[in-house]
C-alpha cells in the first residue's frame, strides 16, 4: 500500500496539494499529493528539501518505441509505493526532504528552442538550489545534455559525466536532428569529460569518437558480463576514470530488458540491480555528486515494476547522496 503517514498527524493538505481545498476540508483524510513519494508538510517544501526533483516529460525525437513522455508520471506515482525506511542504509532518507517541481512544459516542434528553454530552466533551480541535491526525471536522453551544460558553466573545474546507457549517444546527428536523443553526449563532450557504462549498441562512427578521443571511456555490456564473478574489476576501472565533480546521466536502457523493458531502444546483456546499486554506492562515497538525471523510461501500461524499480533507483541515489549528511 502507498506511505502513509502516521494517523496522529495533521491531514493530507497544503503545501503540495494541488487545488486549494474549500475552507473546513482541509482536514479530511486525501490521498497522498501525486508527488515524488507522496511526501507533504514541510519536508515537501523547497526550503524544507534537501533533494529537488524536476520532472521534464519531454519526447521529439525517439527513434523507435515511443512513451517517454509519460516517463516522470508513472515514476512519481510508482514512487509512493516505495518503502521509505532504507535496510542497506540503516535510515529514512526521506526524512532530509523531497520538493517536487511541477513538470516543464517546453517548446513543441522547435527542438533548438525546447533545449534552450530547458538550459536556461536548469540554471535558475541550480542557482535557486542553493547546494540541495536536484535531480531531474526525463523524458527522453535529449534532455540531459542542457542540464549538463548548465552545471558544467557552474563549475569552476571541469565536469566528468557518468553515463549508464546502452548506447554511446555520441552521433552526430540521427534523422537530420544534432539534438536527438542518440547525440546527446555528442552535444557535451567538448565542455566534459565522459565514462560510459554498459554501452552494447554502438555504431561504428560513435566507437570511432570514443576510440580517438581522449576524454571519452567505455566500459561496454560485455565487459561488465565477463567479470560478473569479479564485479569490482569493470567498477575499479570506471572509478579510476572518473574525477571530480561529478554529473551522473542514466538512461533507463542500461539495465537488462528483462529488467527494464520500458523504454524506447531496449538492449539485451545489460546491467542488473544489485551490482548497478553496489557501483552507485561506491560512485557516491569516493566521488563528489552534483548533478542527477534519470531519462528514457516509457511505461508500459499495465505492467508497473519498471516504474517501480526506476523509482527505487532514484530513492536509492538520494539515500547514497545524502549519506554524509544523516544526522
Amino acid at each position: 500500500m502507498p506511505n502513509r503517514r502516521d494517523p496522529e498527524a495533521p491531514a493530507r493538505a497544503g503545501t503540495q496539494t494541488i487545488h486549494a481545498l474549500p475552507e473546513g476540508l482541509d482536514a479530511l483524510p486525501w490521498e497522498l499529493p501525486r508527488v515524488f513519494l507522496g511526501l507533504d508538510g514541510e519536508a515537501a517544501t523547497p526550503g524544507g528539501a534537501g533533494t529537488w526533483i524536476l520532472p521534464v516529460p519531454y519526447e521529439a525525437t525517439t527513434s523507435w518505441a515511443s512513451g517517454t513522455r509519460e516517463g516522470p508520471r508513472a515514476i512519481i506515482d510508482a514512487s509512493r509505493y516505495v518503502e521509505l525506511f532504507d535496510h542497506e542504509l540503516d535510515h529514512d532518507p526521506s526524512r532530509q526532504g523531497v520538493y517536487t517541481f511541477p513538470a516543464l512544459e517546453l517548446a513543441r516542434g522547435d527542438a533548438a528552442r525546447a533545449m534552450a528553454e530547458l538550459e536556461d530552466a536548469c540554471g535558475r533551480v541550480l542557482d535557486a538550489a542553493a547546494g540541495r541535491r536536484v535531480i531531474m526525471i526525463g523524458g527522453e536522453h535529449s534532455v540531459s545534455a542542457p542540464a549538463i551544460r548548465a552545471h558544467a558553466r557552474r563549475s569552476r573545474e571541469r565536469l566528468c559525466v557518468l553515463q549508464f546507457d546502452a548506447h554511446l549517444d555520441l552521433r552526430e546527428s540521427l534523422d537530420g536532428s544534432a539534438l536527438s536523443h542518440a547525440c546527446a553526449m555528442a552535444r557535451v563532450i567538448g565542455e566534459v569529460d565522459l565514462v560510459t557504462v554498459g554501452a552494447r549498441g554502438i555504431s561504428a562512427e560513435e566507437w570511432r569518437v570514443a576510440e580517438t578521443s581522449d576524454n571519452v571511456a567505455v566500459i561496454t555490456g560485455e565487459e561488465i558480463a565477463a567479470t560478473a564473478d569479479e564485479p569490482h574489476d569493470w567498477m575499479d576501472r570506471a572509478l579510476e576514470s572518473l574525477h571530480d565533480p561529478v554529473y551522473i546521466t542514466f538512461d533507463v536502457d542500461f539495465f537488462d530488458p528483462s529488467l527494464v523493458p520500458a523504454t524506447g531502444t531496449p538492449e539485451p546483456g545489460g546491467g542488473r540491480w544489485h551490482p548497478t546499486t553496489a557501483f552507485l554506492r561506491r560512485v557516491f562515497g569516493e566521488h563528489r555528486v552534483v548533478g542527477v538525471d534519470v531519462v528514457e523510461h516509457a511505461p508500459i501500461p499495465g505492467f508497473t515494476a519498471p516504474d517501480f524499480l526506476v523509482a527505487k533507483l532514484i530513492y536509492r541515489m538520494i539515500g547514497y547522496w545524502s549519506k554524509g549528511s544523516f544526522s
